[in-house]
């Protein structure tokens, strides 16, 4: 009888010890706010998340103004939407950690982009020159942001 009873004690620890590892552990870090290494990198992680949503609102409507004759009002609503994805990741991408700078730098970079294809559809010239290759270059910079999360830094 003696040794069942140190068995079921030592199954309780086991139980106890696994609770705490799987719940009480994340609740405290959970507690420690803002400042934990938990808030900060899901506060990153938005902003790259933002970034690349901003990046896939201006690439999944762009092929509608590669070529003339311009629809001007799908063209200002189209320009807006990406503005407002722009400067929703660019609300998100307030730290100073280098994911975010990274990930600023690069929506500044499409604000630009944008700017210049608003310019060039409403004189009637050609796109931006470089236009693919910006993009590309914007794309690369939001995954070196992801990169930078994941180093936590």
């Amino acid at each position: 009888m003696q040794r069942g009873n140190t068995i079921v004690k030592l199954l309780i620890a086991i139980a106890v010890i696994a609770l705490i590892w799987k719940v009480g552990i994340p609740k405290l870090k959970e507690l420690r706010g803002p400042g934990s290494t938990k808030s900060a990198a899901s506060h990153d992680t938005s902003c790259v998340s933002a970034a690349e949503t901003a990046s896939e609102v201006w690439g999944s409507g762009l092929r509608n103004f590669v070529n003339p004759p311009y629809d001007m009002a799908a063209w200002d609503e189209f320009r807006n939407r990406t503005g407002d994805a722009i400067s929703a990741a660019e609300r998100d991408c307030r730290c100073n950690d280098d994911s975010c700078t990274t990930a600023k730098t690069a929506m500044s970079e499409l604000r630009s982009l944008v700017s210049e294809m608003d310019s060039s559809i409403r004189s009637g010239g050609p796109p931006p020159a470089g236009l693919v290759q910006r993009q590309e270059q914007i794309d690369n910079a939001i995954n070196a942001a992801r990169d930078l999360v994941r180093q936590g830094r």
